[in-house]
């Protein structure tokens, strides 16, 4: 499972944790019934307190997201609905957004500007049936 974790993005730890995760089951990347690391490898992987992995799991399992098992581990549960999904895709669309406008501030650009540059990349995405990809340099 591949979680990056931003120390200066002024996020909580476990606040990127469960966004990521819940992205992952958005994407079809994490799947009902895949098992997840154990609180103490997450944490070793990531080198973060093993009680910031705690919280982001227990948070998770109170949205019936993941469920965790006293000796078997921390498992994706099915999803109950198509809303569901959508609901998660939907979250994951507003925080990715949210994300690309408070760097857009990070780097002191106005409303405006942010405005007419998404509106560009929207329409080459229309014209072109695909997002740009986020390797494309030209503007």
């Amino acid at each position: 499972m591949n979680i990056e974790i931003n120390f200066r993005s002024g996020i909580p730890i476990y606040v990127q944790i469960i966004d990521q995760i819940k992205h992952m089951i958005a994407t079809g990347e994490l799947h009902p019934g895949d098992q997840l690391p154990t609180v103490r490898q997450l944490a070793a992987d990531l080198r973060v307190n093993f009680n910031t992995i705690a919280r982001a799991y227990r948070l998770l399992d109170e949205e019936q997201i993941i469920s965790t098992q006293h000796g078997r581990g921390t498992f994706i549960l099915e999803m109950p609905s198509e809303e569901n999904g959508e609901k998660l895709r939907r979250q994951d669309l507003l925080r990715l957004t949210r994300y690309y406008l408070t760097e857009a501030g990070n780097l002191g650009y106005a409303p405006d500007k942010v405005s007419e540059i998404f509106e560009q990349q929207l329409e080459l995405w229309k014209v072109n049936d695909s997002p740009p990809s986020p390797e494309d340099d030209t503007i």
